[in-house]
């Protein structure tokens, strides 16, 4: 929007071609394109306002919409209209509009405000022409060129690149569409695909600008393709009106890219320079790393021991002459070649020459790189020498470690099989087969003593051609010989045991036989016994606490003669390890019938005799606790029984106090309170049941016979009756608030609460939207669909479904309301400023009360208009920031 504010001089519109003369009747098919043209560029503007018109010389009759017309495309205020509906008052109207258009320095020709008024079509285009040249042509210039020619000659040079496109004037040089389409790919070339486009296609290339300019470009449709086409000459005013809001889409963005094109070519070449001073820096860095690490690697002759080990060195350092060096060339190569692509482009840029980081010069590199060939000579014919060395004693140590491996695999848990005592454990028929196997044993013995004389000549050998890891192999051999005399003694020691033993297990086998059969069944006895006696219970009353403990003294009475029983059992063990003890037999774990033992039984029946005073104290435990849980289950249900009742007839009476008008909002909230005030008196007996239910939890009671309350509903029913009544008190403070801002009697309220009560059918103190709309309609509203919706906006902005009963008196009261607008504090801010369109620190500090006047200048920001002053503060920003407005 242009500001005319600094236009003082007159100018003349109704002169040569803008001519309009009132005796002069229009085209019929310029009238029409003016009337579509002229009333889409009005509602361009009028949208900000949030209206519109349908009909240009009825719509502005009553001067109200011209005027507002005026105060949006101006950003100015007119003076107030008159709301009468006499044709006085519209002249009136009109006449305030005229007199601001003539203020700006136009001078209206022929146009009077009774032919406005009187609805003369021809008059009210003129008028409508004039304000368009006045506040959207008149201030365009290209090249020292404004107003209409400027127009054109801004057309000329933004469509001269297309060669279909010549624009001569505002009429026949956009039939063919074109010229539209050029100006929006000439600007925004991703929106239109100029390539496809004929001339020969008028139709498709209008519509093809018209569309995608109100789709984009928030340009509206204010021509018709069909009308353009079909009219020999179009309107040149309609076009020209068109065209122009192309231009003010345009002009402004093609300032800042040609701006914004020549910083990002300049910093362009900076960039790139910095990129190759980076990139050479890191290039030199990484290549002088790589030379400090790998020349230590070339310069190291330590040799290895192993033929594997010298065959890695050598297989690295053909990866290094392969993979590893020749990158790192081409890298050298590189960098000499950058640094001096980057000389050339300073110098050739003007800026001065790349001195790079200490020590990463080109000649630092060079002699690092004659250092690495330096250490890279010799490195492989040393590797191959080495190589030959070792090869010389891999066949010995080989053989060696082949003789050794099979020796030692053969031996391998030989000595733990010979010093096993698995004949203690055994029974007599599996001793006679250990005997056997012992025999066998003792001939491949005396197999393998020739591969321990040859291990022993290899060994002797490698000392003799200095073996470096002599050591080792001299280790391994008098371990291998070590281990074979070993063998020879304990073969001898483990034949003369078995034979021992066999003797001594026909002796005891029958003892084990004997114990077997009597342990077993009594095993089984204690482990049911146990069992029963740790099986858990879980009971709910007396009499079955009663049973249990008469089954308990029952098994009590049978103890004295199973103690008899396992007395006789491990007298047959006693007899068994006094064998074992007089011949020296270890026994444990050897009774091949059973794996009962008496330590087992000894500690099983300990167990029992454990279990059986702690049965007798869970017994008369779990009755006490019966007889508790029953005393706390009826404690908390007498109170649960009297506090639920309680809390649900306290919901009903509020919930009738709210919806009821019994006297004034004042005697309703001190009705309220008194409720408040006896609801949380009573919270001493919630937090005494409180106290009761965790005393029912920590018992860890699940069920109570005695009452239908749960704690959970007591707490749920006591938090919504305080949420309910707090609620309920707030409501009431806003309807009061409310009819004392808005000036509400109490008769009025009265009746508001009566229609809302009459038309809340479910008596929730709420209404939905079908509620709301048929309670509209009863009261004279004539609601479309679009309408209740943004009625509905307005009541219920977060989209609920529901309208309470504060929503609907503000509703109800919104058009009596008198409150401030920021255009009013506005107004009476450039009243104490003097009318100027800022205001002084003193001004404010002379005028307002002093906390008042600081807390303004705290809050206004400076201002930044061209007629400012040093200290000038904007009140017009912080007018509308008062009221949260992002647009006046």
């Amino acid at each position: 929007m242009h500001n005319m504010d600094d236009y003082d001089g007159e100018i003349d519109y109704m002169h040569q071609e803008d001519d309009w003369d009132r005796d002069l009747l229009l085209d019929p098919a310029w009238e029409k394109q003016q009337r579509k043209t002229f009333t889409a560029w009005c509602n361009s503007h009028l949208r900000k306002a949030g209206t519109q018109i349908e009909n240009i010389e009825e719509d502005f009759r009553d001067g109200l919409k011209l005027m507002l017309l005026l105060e949006v495309i101006s950003g100015e205020r007119l003076a107030k209209p008159e709301r009468g509906k006499m044709r006085v008052h519209k002249i009136s109207n009109v006449n305030k509009a005229l007199d601001f258009i003539t203020g700006k320095g136009v001078k209206l020709v022929s146009i009077g405000a009774e032919e406005i008024v009187d609805g003369n079509a021809k008059m009210t285009l003129g008028m409508i022409w004039t304000i368009i040249l006045r506040f959207a042509i008149q201030d365009i210039s290209v090249e020292e060129t404004s107003a209409k020619e400027g127009l054109l000659l801004w057309c000329q040079r933004k469509t001269a690149p297309y060669k279909n496109v010549n624009i001569q004037n505002f009429h026949i040089s956009w039939k063919d569409g074109l010229g539209f389409c050029a100006l929006i790919h000439r600007h925004r070339p991703e929106l239109i695909d100029y390539g496809k486009l004929r001339k020969d296609d008028p139709m498709t290339n209008l519509n093809t600008a018209f569309d995608v300019a109100e789709k984009y470009l928030d340009i509206p449709k204010m021509l018709d393709a069909e009308d353009i086409i079909s009219t020999l000459r179009p309107d040149e005013k309609a076009v020209m009106t068109y065209v122009s809001c192309y231009y003010h889409a345009f002009s402004g963005k093609q300032k800042a890219e040609t701006a914004a094109n020549r910083i990002c070519k300049v910093l362009a070449v900076n960039q790139e320079n910095e990129q190759l001073m980076e990139d050479y820096e890191k290039l030199a860095t990484d290549l002088l790393e790589w030379i400090r690490r790998t020349i230590p690697w070339l310069e190291n002759r330590l040799p290895e021991n192993t033929m594997q080990a010298m065959q890695q060195k050598l297989e690295d350092f053909r990866d290094y002459r392969r993979l590893h060096k020749p990158p790192k060339v081409q890298e050298k190569c590189q960098l000499e070649i950058n640094f001096n692509t980057l000389q050339t482009k300073l110098r050739l840029s003007n800026r001065p020459a790349f001195m790079p980081s200490e020590g990463k010069m080109v000649s630092d590199i060079n002699n690092a790189w004659g250092n690495l060939e330096g250490a890279e000579k010799g490195y492989e014919e040393w590797l191959l020498n080495e190589i030959r060395r070792l090869e010389r004693l891999d066949h010995l140590v080989e053989k060696f470690r082949q003789k050794a491996a099979i020796h030692e695999a053969w031996t391998a848990g030989k000595e733990d099989m010979l010093q096993k005592h698995d004949f203690e454990t055994a029974s007599l028929s599996e001793i006679k087969a250990l005997l056997k196997k012992h025999e066998a044993f003792e001939s491949d013995l005396a197999a393998h003593q020739d591969r321990v004389e040859q291990i022993a000549a290899i060994a002797q050998e490698l000392n003799e051609l200095d073996y470096y890891d002599s050591p080792s192999v001299n280790a391994r051999c008098q371990r291998i010989c070590d281990q074979w005399d070993a063998l020879g003694a304990l073969t001898q020691k483990r034949s003369e045991a078995l034979q021992r033993t066999e003797k001594l297990l026909e002796t005891i086998d029958q003892l084990y036989l004997e114990f077997a059969k009597r342990a077993a069944p009594f095993n089984n006895w204690m482990e049911g016994a146990m069992e029963d006696l740790q099986d858990t219970f879980i009971v709910h009353t007396i009499e079955e606490i009663q049973g249990l403990s008469t089954a308990h003294e029952q098994f009590k009475a049978t103890l004295p003669d199973a103690d008899k029983e396992r007395q006789a059992i491990l007298g047959i063990h006693n007899e068994i390890a006094k064998i074992v003890q007089t011949y020296h037999v270890n026994m444990a774990g050897t009774n091949p019938y059973t794996t009962i033992n008496p330590q087992e039984i000894n500690a099983k029946w300990d167990k029992v005799r454990q279990l059986v005073p702690q049965r007798d104290q869970a017994l008369i435990e779990e009755h006490a606790r019966q007889q508790n849980n029953e005393r706390l289950r009826r404690q908390f249900a007498n109170q649960a029984n009297v506090i639920g009742p309680w809390i649900q007839n306290k919901m009903e009476e509020i919930g009738r106090i709210s919806i009821e008008m019994h006297g004034t909002l004042e005697d309703q909230l001190t009705h309220l309170r008194q409720y408040e005030k006896s609801i949380v008196n009573y919270k001493p007996k919630i937090n005494q049941l409180e106290g009761d239910h965790q005393l029912i939890q920590e018992a860890l009671i699940f069920d109570n016979k005695h009452t239908n309350y749960t704690m959970e509903h007591i707490r749920v029913g006591w938090e919504q009756l305080l949420t309910t009544i707090a609620r309920t008190i707030n409501e009431i403070e806003n309807q009061v608030l409310t009819r004392d801002a808005k000036g509400i009697s109490q008769e009025q309220l009265n009746e508001y609460r009566a229609s809302f009560n009459h038309f809340d059918r479910k008596r929730s103190g709420i209404m939905d939207a079908e509620d709301f709309k048929t309670c509209l309609i009863s009261v004279g509203y004539n609601l479309g669909e679009n309408e209740f919706s943004r009625i509905m906006s307005i009541v219920d902005p977060n989209r609920m479904g529901i309208v309470t009963f504060q929503a609907f008196i503000d509703f109800m009261s919104r058009e009596t309301a008198d409150t401030d607008t920021a255009d009013q504090v506005m107004a009476s801010f450039k009243v104490l400023a003097g009318d100027k369109n800022y205001i002084l620190a003193d001004e404010l500090r002379r005028e307002l009360p002093p906390d008042q006047a600081e807390y303004c200048i705290a809050r206004m920001a400076p201002y930044t208009g061209p007629d400012g002053v040093p200290g000038a503060l904007d009140y017009m920003s912080f007018s509308t920031a008062l009221y949260g407005e992002s647009d006046l």
